[in-house]
């Protein structure tokens, strides 16, 4: 199974987690500090609500949850193969959690990720980024000669 995933900013945490407990008639999966997450059956999604660091009700970033490791390896090769610069993350702390994944930027620069969870984390973002994951707002992160704004 994968479901899409899509990260807003939001102004009031617990109005948003108000509203789309209504809305799609589940309460949060996780919730921490300026930080919630919904994992959404019908339809299929990973709902990501970040509260602060940017216009409410933007977008932080958007992606593909998948169940396995192998899947976001598959995901790597068949994005390189089209010609796709990626940027791959093993075993990295995001969004209170340890994951696998693999980035790529869309036409406008938007951010996407193909990822998997791998083990629940106490914090938002791992020691060796500098607290960056999962940040409000985009960090610059370079690739080889590529330099592009990562915002997890």
């Amino acid at each position: 199974m994968s479901r899409l995933q899509l990260a807003l900013k939001v102004s009031n945490l617990n109005e948003a987690i108000d509203f789309y407990t209504k809305f799609f008639g589940i309460g949060p999966a996780k919730v921490e500090d300026g930080y919630a997450n919904f994992a959404i059956a019908e339809p299929p999604l990973k709902l990501v609500l970040f509260e602060g660091g940017g216009a409410p009700g933007t977008i932080n970033h958007l992606g593909v949850e998948v169940m396995t490791t192998e899947e976001v390896i598959a995901a790597t090769q068949r994005l390189a193969g089209e010609g796709l610069a990626t940027d791959l993350e093993d075993s990295t702390t995001c969004c209170f959690a340890v994951q696998d994944k693999v980035w790529v930027d869309g036409p406008d620069d938007q951010k996407w990720e193909v990822y998997t969870v791998l083990a629940d984390a106490q914090t938002m973002s791992g020691p060796t980024d500098g607290g960056t994951c999962c940040a409000a707002e985009p960090v610059a992160v370079t690739v080889g000669e590529a330099t592009s704004q990562r915002c997890c």
